[in-house]
């Protein structure tokens, strides 16, 4: 992708949250296409939202995955979620997650939250490395061969791999619908 200066991810983990580093690492260690597949570049900060991103870069909208931290309860027990979905969509967090999660109402997490929660600065939280109570939803949409850029839990960079690869992470859940738009 123009502009952006890729290399291999695990070679810099300063430009991983932790527990993003982690879960590459242990990833990498059950499937080696990781190790080479999945890039990180750093950026200016200022430049970690979306669209900011897009323009800076002349990149295609539909190349950033967005990922928004999502919550909800039943009988007591709150269920959080990561939704992952094209830019080019939103999250169905009305219809789609609520089902999934079985919960009555969802809500996205306030900011302060989802930093607490996720151990990620916010502009760059990625499906990647969600502690575990987190259910990992992907949008099948993201499911194909073309590279993909996600946040890498710090606004200072981002991770760069294929939409398959993402949608064969880990506790990743395909799921049909989940992106509107």
């Amino acid at each position: 992708m123009s502009g952006l200066d890729w290399g291999p991810a695990l070679d810099r983990p300063d430009l991983l949250a932790p527990g993003t580093a982690a879960a590459l690492s242990a990833w990498a260690a059950t499937t080696p296409e990781v190790a080479a597949r999945v890039l990180v570049a750093p950026i200016d900060p200022e430049l970690a939202d979306t669209a900011t991103l897009t323009q800076a870069f002349a990149l295609d909208p539909s190349a950033s995955v967005n990922c928004v931290l999502v919550a909800g309860r039943r009988d007591g027990e709150e269920r959080l979620a990561a939704a992952a979905v094209r830019a080019t969509t939103r999250a169905d967090v009305n219809a789609t997650v609520k089902r999934l999660l079985d919960v009555r109402k969802a809500s996205f997490l306030a900011t302060d939250r989802a930093v607490a929660e996720s151990g990620m600065e916010y502009g760059g939280i990625t499906p990647l490395g969600l502690p575990p109570r987190f259910r990992v939803l992907v949008d099948s949409r993201v499911d194909d061969d073309a590279l993909v850029v996600i946040g890498s839990g710090l606004r200072r960079s981002k991770i760069g791999l294929p939409g398959s690869l993402l949608a064969a992470a880990p506790g990743v859940q395909v799921v049909e619908g989940l992106g509107l738009g």
